[in-house]
């Protein structure tokens, strides 16, 4: 089996990508956007024995960071996806052969631990990785939430016959009030969106890490053909607004938000409603609306299972590639918190030395 550590640069990423059916999570281009906002190392890991590909696209942090200055700490690194849901890709050889997999990923920790990485924590791909916790070893690979997404092969009927009936009732209001929803050019409207989404972050009171700078919406933009930007107007007024991806008939819902004067009329309901069959027209096979906030089954959750009956595990590895290393940050981080090392083992937080109580 060959084995490579690419970067950005090497051409051998894009040329791995034109053999393989991928998300935009997976592009150079999103990954390197990813990089900059959490100050972390884009790489990419490519296996290839014979028609078998394994690639894996990912983030390099470093974790002598994380400490005060009084706990000196050898050079280590974690791994972390970029946000959204990546994980790896697979050719259908490697896919069709479960053996091979596995293998992968331990020799994928063999490369980690080579590099000073001491853990991995891996969200996979809900429609890509579908139903992989039944080819990869339990000690690997654990179900961590659900999603939803919208089959756009069913007929136009099928899909509205599949939207909750409340849904339904605030999708006709809306459209009988006269909002107007329309696809756009997200360069155009990135400062109305950031003004939308932080006035929507600052109602729900969402934690720092669902908020994003300018520099981050201005790179997204750069993504061209695999971004668009859906707005709802009414009498002139943006009333809600979602950033949508596409990328080999996959189509994601990746940030959106609705000012507060429009709430009542739920105007996001008829966002959605408009570009399941806006995705369906190009030729797509998935809306993917993701979950609910850290994998629940909150009100966001409940939200977007309003329509589709269709629904894919979250799974997510978590990789212990340096056992000795882990652990002494784990207790590093027990000496910072007051607490037992044995405590943070235990909780379901990973890597349990980055968890803040």
């Amino acid at each position: 089996m060959d084995i490579q550590v690419i970067d950005l640069a090497n051409p051998l990423w894009l040329k791995t990508l034109q053999k393989l059916s991928y998300d935009v999570y997976h592009l150079p281009e999103y990954v390197y956007l990813e990089s900059q906002r959490t100050q972390s190392i884009p790489e990419a890991i490519l296996m290839v024995d014979g028609e078998k590909i394994f690639f894996l696209p990912y983030l390099l942090r470093r974790c002598d960071d994380l400490f005060d200055g009084e706990f000196a700490i050898p050079e280590v690194f974690d791994v972390v996806s970029p946000n959204g849901y990546a994980g790896f890709l697979l050719s259908e050889a490697a896919a069709n052969t479960p053996d091979f997999l596995n293998l992968a990923l331990e020799k994928l920790k063999s490369v980690f631990f080579s590099k000073s990485v001491c853990s991995a924590f891996l969200r996979l791909h809900p429609i890509l990785n579908q139903n992989f916790n039944e080819v990869l070893a339990s000690k690997f690979c654990q179900v961590s939430g659900e999603t939803i997404s919208i089959d756009l092969s069913l007929s136009t009927t099928e899909i509205w016959q599949q939207t909750r009936p409340e849904h339904r009732t605030y999708i006709n209001r809306c459209k009988r009030d006269g909002f107007t929803p329309k696809m756009v050019e997200f360069k155009d409207y990135i400062d109305k969106f950031i003004d939308i989404y932080t006035e929507t972050m600052e109602r729900v009171e969402a934690k720092k890490y669902f908020y994003f700078d300018y520099k981050y919406f201005a790179s997204l933009a750069n993504l061209n053909e695999n971004i668009h930007l859906c707005i709802l107007e009414l009498n002139n007024q943006i009333a809600c607004a979602g950033i949508f991806t596409e990328c080999c008939e996959i189509v994601q819902y990746h940030l959106g938000g609705t000012k507060n004067e429009f709430l009542k009329q739920a105007p996001s309901k008829l966002m959605f409603d408009y570009v399941r069959f806006w995705a369906k027209e190009r030729g797509n096979k998935f809306l993917h609306l993701g979950g609910g906030v850290g994998a629940a089954k909150d009100s966001l959750y409940n939200f977007k299972a309003g329509f589709s009956k269709q629904r894919h595990p979250l799974l997510t590895l978590r990789l212990i590639t340096d056992e000795a290393k882990y652990v002494h940050l784990v207790e590093l981080r027990a000496k910072a918190l007051k607490t037992e090392s044995e405590n943070l083992l235990k909780s379901h937080f990973f890597p349990a030395y980055r968890s803040l109580n």
